[in-house]
């Protein structure tokens, strides 16, 4: 089996760490004996979604979200059409706020890909926290850290935590985190998320590979100092006992 990476525009959106998920993967490919291949595309580079497996998109500020956006509402059509057809995408704080529809700051209105139905609006003050989060189609909790202005509203959509444990989430209101569409993940978590969270990334690279392979099936990983990493984070968000972690088998 071989899987293609398209990380898009790293140059511009590679906040805290989000490089980081790249290898993760890569790593939990080779480690089975997939083949793996990372194209990084840089602005002015032809973006080719049906050679295309996964897609990273990281975060950055608002000055490089809408160089970003700029121009990828050229290539709007065929991300969609990607998205619709079950790629898989992993987009990342600015990356997750460009797949909606618009993100509106003091400095206007940034319009963005409408891939999902969502918005962001921008208010103060700062979400800065640890995150903790549950989805019960994941066998544990998932982890990470927050650092966003935006508040984002996905409407009826799924959310990626469907409930926030510790930290803010979307917009600190509802007590969801992220978004979850098809196989599209978008979320505020960096660290960078996935070194921390095996699960995440197995759910990843499945749907990539099921997309093009039908049925497979992944072979297990010793993911002993994932697991510690990430039942450090759970542990040091819940001290006082704020919160009981499902148990990590």
């Amino acid at each position: 089996m071989k899987l293609n990476i398209a990380h898009l525009y790293p140059d511009l959106l590679n906040l805290y760490g989000d490089r980081g998920n790249i290898q993760s993967l890569v790593m939990r490919c080779r480690w089975r004996g997939i083949d793996v291949q990372v194209t990084e595309y840089r602005l002015d580079d032809p973006v080719d979604f049906s050679g295309t497996d996964l897609v990273l998109l990281g975060g950055g500020s608002d000055r490089e979200q809408q160089i970003v956006c700029t121009r990828l509402r050229k290539i709007r059509e065929d991300f969609h059409a990607y998205v619709e057809d079950g790629g898989t995408v992993l987009a990342i704080c600015g990356g997750y706020q460009l797949l909606g529809h618009y993100y509106d700051t003091p400095d206007g209105r940034m319009d963005g890909l409408s891939l999902i139905d969502l918005y962001t609006e921008q208010k103060s003050p700062r979400l800065i926290s640890n995150v903790v989060m549950e989805n019960r189609e994941f066998p544990y909790e998932i982890v990470g850290f927050e650092n966003h202005g935006g508040r984002t509203y996905i409407g009826s959509n799924k959310p990626f935590g469907s409930r926030v444990l510790y930290g803010n989430g979307n917009n600190g209101e509802d007590g969801c985190e992220g978004v979850m569409y098809k196989n599209v993940i978008g979320t505020y978590l960096h660290g960078p998320l996935l070194p921390k969270n095996p699960h995440v990334s197995d759910w990843l690279l499945m749907s990539a590979l099921s997309r093009k392979y039908g049925t497979v099936r992944l072979e297990p990983l010793d993911d002993t100092l994932e697991k510690r990493a990430n039942q450090y984070i759970i542990r040091k968000c819940s001290v006082g006992g704020s919160f009981y972690s499902r148990a990590i088998r």
